[in-house]
């Protein structure tokens, strides 16, 4: 079935800015809340929330296979077990009624008045229910320069890091969406003088500029999902802030890896860009050595030409870039990561959501997070407002963007917004 929305000659009658993340060859999916309450599966054109339900209630969907109440969910998880063939054709029809050659709800205000809405009237919410989270360590740049730092620079990647994509389990009770506070964690942490652990709050926050990909139901327990198979099970990617507390992180990660240096919040941009409006970006990913094992074996392209900022914005300050990266520096693709996640038999359900891990790329600049950045706080960056940071302050909102653009067409992902915010005093 040919995906018709991503025709670049398609124009809108809604008006849409030539430098939005948001034009009509996009057609992202979230979900938002209403000025009357109401919690509706919606799509963005630009600046204008597209409230999907109402669309569904006034027949725009006929002739697609949908329960009436697929889009009057607070979650996009019914829609997305619904499977690739109907998001394409739900999709494809999308772009037809916003074509601006369709007549049907544009000359009809009565129904334009109860499906359009301007963004700065919604408030979004988090897209699904996520059951499972994932996050992988797939940046080569991002790896080698962690194990520089925390191990042995000769021997920076672990033996296995060449041969798997390597990842843990998070925590989904506290992925959030962009625009919520996140509060400074307590813990554990062993300061270089100590000669024991000491009790309070990290000292270190850092941000971690990754992506993120949502399943659909992809198998039954015991079954692996093949890695030629595995981008069928994708709906989409969002753009992913997992927070970490790095003093926190280093006594605690040996021996089994990141627990509440990481747990205490994720947050991710609210509307899942689809992986049909990603296709035109698709570009070859970084050359594999070794090469990988027959199951993780690829052919074709199968990494994506994502670029990708950070800035921080200290309270009552300017904004300030402080990485400019890009998804197609990742080793291991996606694909690779779901087909190793099953192919022990691992279950894999609809609103699962997989973390690339950190992006790095080859330059100081492009490294994904303030550790990197500062190579542990030795070199501080300096701010617009003459400050500097080793990590993040209380006060700072740190902003992540990402988009793609070629000749023709911008498709991007909005933006990931958190500030973080003093911590909670311990009860």
């Amino acid at each position: 079935m040919p995906i018709t929305a991503n025709n670049p000659n398609r124009k809108s009658w809604l008006e849409i800015t030539s430098d939005s993340d948001f034009p009509i060859q996009n057609i992202p999916f979230g979900v938002f809340l209403t000025k009357e309450n109401i919690v509706t599966v919606g799509t963005r054109l630009g600046d204008f929330a597209i409230d999907l339900g109402a669309l569904q209630q006034l027949g725009y969907f006929e002739g697609i296979e949908l329960t009436d109440d697929v889009f009057l969910q607070d979650t996009l998880n019914d829609f997305i077990s619904d499977g690739k063939k109907t998001w394409r054709l739900v999709r494809n029809r999308i772009a037809d009624i916003f074509d601006a050659e369709n007549p049907a709800l544009r000359d009809n205000k009565k129904h334009r008045d109860v499906v359009i809405f301007r963004m700065e009237d919604v408030e979004m919410q988090l897209p699904v229910f996520i059951g499972d989270y994932t996050d992988f360590y797939s940046s080569k740049e991002h790896a080698t320069n962690v194990g520089k730092m925390f191990r042995d620079p000769e021997n920076a990647l672990l033996p296995n890091w060449l041969h798997i994509p390597v990842g843990y389990h998070g925590r989904s009770s506290t992925i959030v969406p962009s625009g919520i506070p996140v509060h400074r964690p307590m813990g554990q942490t062993m300061p270089a003088d100590a000669t024991a652990p000491v009790f309070g709050p990290s000292r270190l926050v850092d941000f971690e500029l990754e992506t993120a990909f949502i399943t659909t139901d992809a198998n039954i327990m015991g079954e692996n999902i093949p890695v030629g198979e595995a981008e069928d099970y994708i709906f989409g990617m969002v753009l992913l802030n997992d927070w970490s507390a790095r003093d926190i992180q280093k006594w605690e990660y040996v021996p089994l890896g990141p627990f509440l240096a990481k747990n205490f919040a994720s947050s991710i941009s609210p509307w899942i860009v689809t992986m049909d409006a990603l296709e035109p970006f698709r570009c070859a990913q970084p050359k594999q050595e070794p090469t990988p094992l027959p199951y993780l074996q690829q052919t074709g392209d199968h990494a994506f030409d994502i670029n990708l900022q950070v800035a921080i914005t200290p309270e009552n300050g300017d904004e300030t870039v402080v990485c400019d990266s890009n998804m197609k520096y990742m080793y291991w693709t996606m694909s690779q990561q779901l087909a190793h996640h099953t192919i022990n038999g691992c279950r894999i359900n609809s609103g699962d959501m997989m973390g690339s891990g950190t992006i790095s790329g080859p330059t100081e600049n492009s490294f994904g997070s303030m550790l990197e950045l500062t190579w542990g706080g030795k070199n501080p960056i300096q701010m617009k407002d003459g400050s500097e940071r080793k990590f993040i302050n209380d006060g700072d909102t740190v902003i992540m963007r990402g988009y793609c653009q070629n000749d023709k067409v911008r498709i991007g992902f909005g933006e990931v917004s958190s500030k973080l915010l003093p911590p909670i005093p311990t009860k």
